[in-house]
């Protein structure tokens, strides 16, 4: 159980630990910005001010570049008040908040994720964790010992040989049905085989964050094997942003990942929030290879009645899109972009933005 995300992540964790949750997988062939805010660094930035707060908090031994992905100067991303849900983050005009603590108390760093490559999907796999009731409602009968997880995807892909990448998402509340896992969108890079991988975006997921709300995830695997959510070996910069953080719903941001001294750098929106660094892999995964950006659900039945994206189908112009996808010192973005499955679709827009999701089966 993970009784304080912030507090291991601001304390600079960086020992990998690399673990599974015990599971026999499947592979299937085939296939907004806020508003203007000071800008600040997120770690000292002299020896007096390093110094100070030397007795209560560990400084990230790396700095990030100096720009965000997109080219623009790091700003200090405003932040809601603690445990505020993604519905009045939304209605405030902010992006993000941390979780409250009964959120944090409930939280698991384990659980379920879904993986892809380029020819290959991880389709369905054996679990030993079970998805928790939605909250407000009556307890059901035990579930069956290691249920099976069953993946799906709206999908794009790339072979690119680049420093990394990064994507505007959509950031939504599916519905999330009471026997399913989770439901995502997420920007990821890969070697080129696909067995090294780093990933951010944000997750609909009761094991991981507690509720209902879309949190901001981070999430990496080392020789195809999974970690861990938000923490095994992530290492916080930001003081304002961290994994594990609720965000406004209905808004769109910018992802992005990038390898920079030593280290895969995450951002979101207007701050760099840490990374992973590239000691985890032995030091050999310094470029991508392969990058993918897609939605996901993970769900007890191959037919689920958990919704993608906002729910809203691909060929509806307000559905969720993934967009603007770039690469940093990398080729021309020209997109892969299928689904997976009959349940959710993806619509075209062009070689590096699409449409994708539904409301499920239901």
């Amino acid at each position: 159980m993970l009784k304080s995300r912030r507090g291991l992540l601001a304390a600079g964790l960086t020992a990998a630990v690399i673990s599974t949750i015990g599971v026999v997988s499947t592979l299937n062939a085939g296939a907004e910005q806020i508003p203007d805010a000071v800008e600040t660094a997120a770690a000292p930035a002299d020896s007096a001010s390093a110094e100070a707060t030397a007795d209560t908090t560990e400084a990230p031994a790396l700095k990030p570049p100096t720009q965000l992905p997109w080219g623009e100067r790091p700003r200090a991303i405003r932040t809601g008040r603690d445990g505020a849900s993604s519905k009045s983050l939304k209605a405030a005009g902010l992006i993000a908040a941390e979780p409250d603590e009964e959120s944090e108390e409930q939280a698991e760093e384990h659980a379920p994720k879904g993986r892809t490559s380029r020819n290959t999907f991880v389709k369905s796999e054996r679990t030993n964790v079970v998805p928790p009731e939605p909250p407000a409602t009556s307890p059901t009968s035990a579930p069956v010992t290691k249920p099976t997880v069953n993946y799906l995807y709206s999908v794009g892909s790339q072979a690119a040989v680049s420093d990394g990448a990064y994507a505007t998402l959509t950031i939504s509340k599916p519905t999330l049905d009471k026997s399913d896992y989770h439901s995502l969108a997420e920007l990821a890079v890969q070697s080129g085989d696909g067995a090294q991988i780093v990933e951010v975006g944000w997750t609909v997921d009761r094991t991981v964050n507690g509720d209902d709300d879309p949190h901001l995830f981070v999430y990496h695997w080392v020789d195809k094997t999974s970690t861990c959510y938000n923490t095994c070996g992530f290492v916080q910069y930001s003081s304002n942003i961290a994994p594990g953080d609720v965000l406004a719903q209905d808004k769109t941001a910018r992802f992005g990942i990038q390898y920079f001294n030593d280290a895969w750098w995450i951002a979101f929106d207007s701050e760099w929030v840490g990374y992973f660094p590239s000691k985890i892999w032995g030091d050999k995964f310094t470029k991508t290879g392969l990058v993918q950006v897609f939605g996901e659900v993970a769900a007890a039945t191959p037919t689920p009645c958990t919704a993608m994206g906002n729910g809203r189908p691909a060929d509806d112009t307000e559905s969720s899109r993934i967009s603007s996808v770039s690469y940093l010192n990398g080729p021309k973005p020209e997109m892969n972009i299928r689904a997976t499955s009959d349940v959710y679709a993806v619509s075209k827009l062009s070689l590096r933005t699409f449409r994708y999701g539904g409301p499920g089966v239901c």
